[in-house]
């Protein structure tokens, strides 16, 4: 624990200074008549032919995007292409270093990386397990196609055809396509050969790489995981995120209590093909402060990743060391650096018409070549002539045009016909399905009849109010925090795959006590402080949960969800639907909405994350709710950002009589729950929200004789909206309350949803009450922005039920469509 890491001052204050290891550039020197005799000849003709399969492909695309048309193919290609024209021996040489368990993801730009890991895994996988393979994917359906249309030879032929379409039918969005038109070319992936996704988001599969090495880690799974980028990423925040998360000190000083195997760095490679321009600018000298890439190792820790500059020119040089930092990464040494250094000879993309280079320097590169200067070695050494060369050029090429017909003939690679089927894309989602908890419990450090909490917790009554219907104090009765702790608690004992950590989550107990005394039980693997670094914590959950984990993480206030906007909308977000739902991405991130602190920390930012498809949404406002609620976004295998109010954390159950259960159980995602019987007007609240509107509407039934039905929306995504309108058929008017501002709110997606589906029943429109559309104020002015029992009363009487008396109390008499012409 933390407190065994004696901070000692007579040590910390001593006078020295931090010597940084060298870092090796360009040291391969093995004669190539050693990689022969470590190799073979075969082996190494291979290299030669896998950099020329990506080299064709590429040009395929390439001349599709500036001809319509290749190897007398026509074809208009609509999608982007980025290209890796010349950086072929760093991807050839990645992929000869690794084995077919390791795991890549990669960048926007790594066609060559997704051919390269496939072709050495289609030569490195035993015949049964290839054939398996093969078999298994789309229930044969592209195998059969290929057996059609592009018979190999062999049957390693045959999986190659079968990598080149599946990969080139995605990249053309087509349903056969890997990952069945769904990703397209910047998001291809096919995880039985090693090749995790590729990522748009220039540096995003830093964490998610990260994530994958956690798992791996933690399973006992003896590979690596390679987060594939380019030198601009190093300018990117959350790459220095994932690199400080993969480098923590406490997974080589804390973990491993029980077993020794958790213990030890984890096993990510930070591969960056430095092509020496981020786009149009220029890495070194230009955009970033180093010289050379590998110098910013020394900025993570003692080791400085054992970074490296290596010759990405050469693929056996770039083999090498790859082979290195992966044997270093499996004993528990990572994370490792590598900056391959290397020239694209394409464009950023086909737009790029090279304004930012001279010709003269280009026309310098092609004698650095990879392809050049690999044949020129293997003809010098005798290992190939110049026409067995230009027959292995011929073969490829024919490859490679027989693979792109049958890529674009419709009949072979069916276009995805949207008018046929107008949801497709939508029931690719969510999976909405749940997992199973494992039939043996996880280990725990200690019963858990010895933790502290547990044994106060069980003392408390399970219903908030007295028999005189008196609020109980937090301390005698169950509370909200106390409900999610169950939650947490019972998944946390039952699945060894849930790890659950973020900002202060151990000794702390998390930043609002949620998980106070989990710490008793759980090993220092499973319940962890993070970094301060927010797109660290998801990226990684995101990984974790990728590669087969279950994830729990924590931000500590939701207008932090601003530091993991990509990780939270681009990433948790998408990879289910953009792999035709062949990922799963069991990830649940507690955000709690602050009060008191004011415009950065008092946000409520529920719409920001319902707007975004692909996520869940829940924001409970009950004891009752938060564990059934919690317990079945942890069972469930999609993606849920679970809000909750910091207000409400010590607050009691009053709706439930029988309280909150203490067996575990779980509440379906998505209906809305009635919390107040009423016939005059429907007040539907979200979040918090809730206990102003119960008292606003027991000041209406006893000052002016008005039934309020109250519903606790408690999930906004999915929405049932069937007991809404059941509701509004009956009252005929409907006032939803929410804590978020107004503008672009979901209360008014909810708005305008029931005036479409209910406008016959309904007897005045339908009014959102939120926050107003400026900053949120410190504590003393709190109560006159979010809103109060007594604004509800006043839309009620004045808006919703006009010519009853007015009695307007609240400090919301303002003008809204004159704030809306000030932007406000």
């Amino acid at each position: 624990m933390p407190k065994s890491l004696h901070i000692d001052p007579a040590l910390t204050r001593q006078p020295g200074q931090l010597v940084v290891p060298t870092i090796p550039v360009h040291a391969y020197a093995r004669p190539l008549a050693e990689e022969r005799a470590r190799r073979g000849d075969t082996a190494l003709r291979e290299v030669l032919r896998h950099m020329l399969v990506i080299r064709e492909f590429e040009t395929m695309l390439a001349t599709f995007k500036a001809k319509g048309a290749y190897a007398g193919i026509a074809y208009n290609y609509k999608g982007p292409a980025h290209l890796s024209i010349g950086q072929e021996g760093a991807a050839v040489g990645q992929a000869l270093g690794l084995q077919a368990e390791d795991l890549i993801l990669g960048s926007h730009r790594s066609h060559g990386e997704f051919i390269a890991k496939g072709l050495a895994a289609v030569q490195r996988l035993g015949a049964d397990t290839l054939a398996g393979i093969l078999a298994g994917h789309q229930d044969g359906a592209l195998l059969r196609s290929v057996r059609q249309h592009l018979p190999g030879a062999t049957p390693r032929e045959e999986a190659e055809h079968f990598l080149l379409l599946g990969l080139l039918a995605e990249i053309f969005m087509r349903a056969n396509g890997f990952n069945g038109g769904m990703g397209g070319s910047m998001h291809a992936f096919f995880p039985p050969f090693g090749a995790y996704p590729n990522n748009a988001i220039v540096g995003a599969s830093a964490g998610i790489a990260t994530g994958v090495a956690l798992r791996l880690k933690l399973s006992g799974q003896d590979r690596i995981a390679v987060a594939n980028a380019g030198d601009g990423s190093t300018g990117c925040g959350p790459v220095w995120e994932a690199m400080n998360f993969a480098a923590m000190a406490q997974a080589k000083a804390l973990w491993g209590e029980q077993d020794a195997r958790k213990r030890g760095g984890l096993p990510v490679l930070f591969f960056f093909s430095n092509n020496f321009y981020a786009m149009g600018g220029q890495t070194a000298g230009e955009t970033m402060g180093w010289d050379r890439l590998s110098r910013i190792g020394a900025g993570i820790n003692a080791e400085a990743m054992h970074a490296e500059t290596v010759d990405g020119v050469n693929p056996l040089a770039v083999a090498d060391a790859v082979e290195r930092a992966r044997a270093k990464l499996l004993a528990g040494q990572g994370p490792a650096l590598l900056d391959v250094e290397c020239y694209r000879v394409s464009g950023h993309s086909t737009s790029d018409a090279n304004a930012y280079r001279t010709k003269e320097e280009l026309a310098a590169w092609e004698a650095h070549d990879p392809i050049t200067q690999y044949s020129t070695a293997l003809v010098d050494a005798g290992l190939i002539d110049a026409e067995g060369i230009a027959a292995m050029k011929a073969q490829v090429a024919a490859t490679i045009a027989a693979v792109t017909a049958a890529a674009v003939d419709p009949r072979i690679s069916p276009e995805i016909d949207i008018a046929a089927d107008p949801t497709r894309i939508g029931r690719l989602m969510f999976s909405d399905a749940l997992s199973d908890l494992p039939a043996t419990p996880a280990a725990l450090l200690t019963p858990l009849e010895n933790c502290a909490r547990i044994r106060q917790d069980a003392k408390k009554a399970r219903f908030g109010l007295d028999a005189d219907g008196k609020k109980l104090s937090p301390m005698r009765a169950i509370t909200l925090r106390d409900g999610l702790f169950e939650a947490v608690l019972h998944h946390m004992v039952h699945d060894e795959r849930l790890i659950a950590y973020g900002e202060e989550n151990r000794e702390w107990g998390g930043a609002f006590g949620v998980y106070k005394g989990l710490h008793e039980l759980m090993p220092y693997h499973r319940l962890f402080n993070s970094p301060i670094s927010e797109a660290a914590i998801v990226a990684t959950a995101v990984g974790h949960a990728m590669a087969g984990g279950r994830s729990l993480v924590e931000l500590m206030y939701a207008d932090f969800l601003g530091r993991a906007g990509d990780e939270v909308f681009n990433q948790m977000a998408k990879w289910h639907a953009m792999s035709a739902g062949a990922l799963r991405l069991p990830v649940v991130l507690r955000c709690s909405v602050g009060s008191k602190y004011g415009a950065q920390h008092s946000q409520d930012w529920t719409a920001l994350v319902a707007h975004i498809p692909g996520l869940k949404v829940v924001y409970p406002a009950t004891p009752h709710d938060a564990k059934g609620l919690l317990a079945a976004a942890l069972a469930g295998d999609d993606p849920v950002v679970f809000f909750e109010s910091q207000r409400l954390y010590d607050s009691v159950e009053q709706f439930q009589p029988d309280g909150v259960p203490a067996a575990y159980y779980r509440l379906p995602l998505g209906q809305p729950d009635i919390k107040r019987a009423g016939s005059d007007v429907t007040v539907l609240t979200i979040g918090p929200s809730l206990y102003p509107a119960i008292a606003a509407a027991e000041q209406l039934q006893r000052d002016f004789g008005l039934s309020a039905e109250v519903i606790d929306a408690r999930t906004l995504v999915p929405f049932d909206y069937d007991l809404l309108l059941a509701s509004v058929r009956k009252t005929g008017r409907l006032l939803i309350v929410s804590e978020a501002s107004e503008r672009g709110s979901f209360a008014m997606t909810l708005a305008a949803n029931v005036t479409r589906f209910a406008f016959a029943d309904l007897k005045a429109p339908p009014r959102v009450l939120g926050a107003p559309n400026w900053i949120v104020p410190g504590a003393d002015l709190e109560s006159t922005y979010f809103p109060q029992a007594e604004d509800i009363v006043d839309v009620v009487t004045t808006e919703l039920l006009p010519g009853r008396p007015e009695a307007r109390v609240g400090v919301r008499g303002w003008d809204d469509l004159a704030l809306a012409r000030r932007a406000l």
